[in-house]
C-alpha cells in the first residue's frame, strides 16, 4: 500500500505546489497502517463537522429537540388577546413557512382572531452575534454562510435555516429568465437581469446580496433548453425574516393583527400558548451530515455552550466541544478550532487526530446514529448518498467530504473484502479544490486494490 500511494502522490501533477495528510488506521484495532504527514495541521473543511456530530452527540443526546414557543403577557378574551404575541425561538433549524402556518392555526384553535399588541420575536436563547469569526465577506451571499440566530426559518427540508431558495430557468433565447423565490416574501427583494442564452451554451450566473441588507442581485446568462440554476441565498436579519413568514400566515389564518413587529424578549411572567419540538438530534444528523449542513453546525455549537454554560455563543459552545474532544482522546495542542461547520481557513487538525476520533467512537452508543448520517457511497436511496453521490460508487465508503477555497478534504470508513479500514485524506493548497475529489477517489480506490 505504501509503495502504491506514494508513487501516486509523487507522480500526480495536480499536487504540485499542494500538501496532503493522509491517516489510515485498522478499523479493529485502531493501529496505524499508513500515514503521510499525518501529523502536520491541516485545514480540515467540513470533516470539521466530524468534532461536531460526535460533540453534539454526546452533549446532547440522540432524543433532544429543539423547542419554539408562543407566549403572552396578556389574556384572551371575546376572541381578542389583549397583550403582547411572543414568538420565542430556542435555536430550532427544522422551522419552516408550513411550520409557521402551524402556529397561526393553533392560535385560530384558541379562539384568537385579533391581537391587540405586538409581534414580538424573541432569539435571546443565544447572543447577538450572527457570523462566526472567520466568515468571508463574499460568502454572505450564500446559504453555508447564513446568520445564526435562535428564531429562523429554512426554506424546505433541506433546514438551511436564514436562507431563501432560489430557481432560474431559462425561456426563449433573448428573454430574460424566470426566477422563483421560495418562500414568496416581500422581505427580499430580487433584481434580476439573467437573459436566456444560445442553445448548447454555458451557464454564467452571478447572485449577490447587498451586505447588512436583503436586495439580492442577479445577472448573467442562461442556455435555453437548459436544466436552470437552483442556489440557496441567505437573507439578513433571519429573525426578522421569520416575522415577515409568520406574519403572513397569520393573515393567511384570518388573524388581525393591531401592533407591528419588532424583536424583544418575553417577560418571565408571559404564559405560554403552545410550544413546538423539533425532530430528535438523532434524525437532525441526517441532513446535517449527509448535506454538510453549515447552519445546523453552528447551531450545535451554540445549543452546547447553552445547555452547559448557559450562554448560546460560539466563544462557550466552542469550549465545550474541545472539552468533548479532549474527553475522547484527541490531543488538542495540536489543533486550532474556529468554528463548528469548518467554514474557517484557520481551523486546524492533523489527519492523524481526525483518524483517532474515528477510531475511538467507535465504542459509544450513539455511534450508529452517527454513522448512519454520513454520506454512503452504496445507499440504496439518493437521499442517503449525500455529498458522496456519483463518486466511488463500485467502494463501500462511508464519509464526509470537505470542501473550502483551496481545500478538498474526506475521511470516514471503509470496507474491502480484505479490510475494514478508518481514513483521513486532507488536501491543502489545491489550485482547484473540485479536482481534489478526483485524487482522493484514486487514493481510496489504490488503498482498496491493495
Amino acid at each position: 500500500m505504501k509503495e502504491s500511494i506514494e508513487a501516486y502522490i509523487k507522480n500526480e501533477s495536480r499536487l504540485q505546489g499542494a500538501l496532503i495528510g493522509i491517516s489510515i488506521r485498522d478499523a479493529n484495532t485502531g493501529k496505524m497502517i499508513y500515514e503521510h504527514m499525518g501529523d502536520t495541521r491541516f485545514l480540515p473543511a467540513s470533516n470539521m463537522k466530524l468534532l461536531t456530530a460526535a460533540a453534539s452527540l454526546n452533549v446532547l443526546g440522540e432524543k433532544y429537540c429543539f423547542s419554539t414557543e408562543l407566549r403572552t403577557d396578556g389574556v384572551i378574551e371575546g376572541g381578542k388577546l389583549k397583550g403582547n404575541l411572543y414568538v420565542v425561538g430556542k435555536g430550532d433549524p427544522t422551522l419552516l413557512p408550513e411550520t409557521y402556518q402551524r402556529f397561526a392555526q393553533q392560535l385560530h384553535a384558541l379562539g384568537i382572531h385579533f391581537i391587540a399588541g405586538s409581534i414580538i420575536g424573541d432569539d435571546t436563547w443565544y447572543d447577538a452575534v450572527r457570523l462566526s469569526q472567520d466568515v468571508i465577506w463574499n460568502d454572505e451571499t450564500f446559504h453555508y454562510a447564513s446568520s445564526i440566530s435562535a428564531l429562523t426559518v429554512s426554506p424546505d427540508h433541506r433546514y438551511d435555516a436564514g436562507s431563501v431558495y432560489v430557481k432560474i430557468l431559462p425561456k426563449k433565447y433573448g428573454d430574460d429568465a424566470k426566477v422563483s423565490v421560495s418562500p414568496k416574501t416581500a422581505y427580499i427583494d430580487v433584481f434580476n437581469t439573467i437573459r436566456t442564452g444560445k442553445k448548447g451554451g454555458e451557464e454564467d450566473v452571478t447572485m449577490i446580496r447587498e451586505r447588512n441588507g436583503n436586495t439580492i442581485y442577479l445577472s448573467g446568462e442562461v442556455p435555453e433548453g437548459g436544466e436552470g440554476v437552483e442556489e440557496w441565498l441567505a437573507v439578513w436579519k433571519p429573525t426578522d425574516y421569520a416575522l415577515h413568514i409568520f406574519q403572513a400566515a397569520l393573515k393567511k389564518q384570518g388573524v388581525l393583527i393591531e401592533g407591528g413587529m419588532c424583536r424583544g424578549q418575553a417577560p418571565d411572567s408571559s404564559t405560554l400558548l403552545y410550544k413546538h419540538h423539533s425532530p430528535a438530534l438523532k434524525k437532525l444528523m441526517l441532513p446535517f451530515m449527509k448535506n454538510s449542513n453549515n447552519t445546523i453546525a453552528e447551531i450545535l455549537v451554540k445549543e452546547m455552550g447553552r445547555q452547559v454554560y448557559g450562554e448560546g455563543s460560539w466563544e462557550k459552545g466552542l469550549q465545550v466541544l474541545e472539552r468533548e474532544m479532549d474527553g475522547i482522546g484527541m490531543n488538542l495542542e495540536t489543533m486550532v478550532i474556529r468554528d463548528g461547520s469548518g467554514i474557517s481557513h484557520i481551523n486546524m487538525i492533523p489527519a492523524n487526530e481526525v483518524t483517532k476520533l474515528l477510531y475511538k467512537i467507535q465504542k459509544i452508543d450513539w455511534f450508529n446514529t452517527y454513522l448512519h448520517a454520513l454520506p454512503h457511497t452504496v445507499a440504496q436511496e439518493p437521499c442517503m448518498l449525500g455529498t458522496l453521490q456519483g463518486r466511488m460508487e463500485k467502494l463501500d465508503v462511508k464519509a464526509k467530504t470537505g470542501t473550502i477555497y483551496g481545500v478538498s478534504t474526506l475521511s470516514g470508513y471503509m470496507h474491502t473484502k480484505k479490510d475494514n479500514i478508518i481514513f483521513s485524506l486532507l488536501l491543502n493548497h489545491l489550485v482547484d479544490e473540485d479536482e481534489g475529489k478526483e485524487i482522493e477517489d484514486r487514493i481510496l480506490h489504490i488503498i482498496a486494490s491493495v
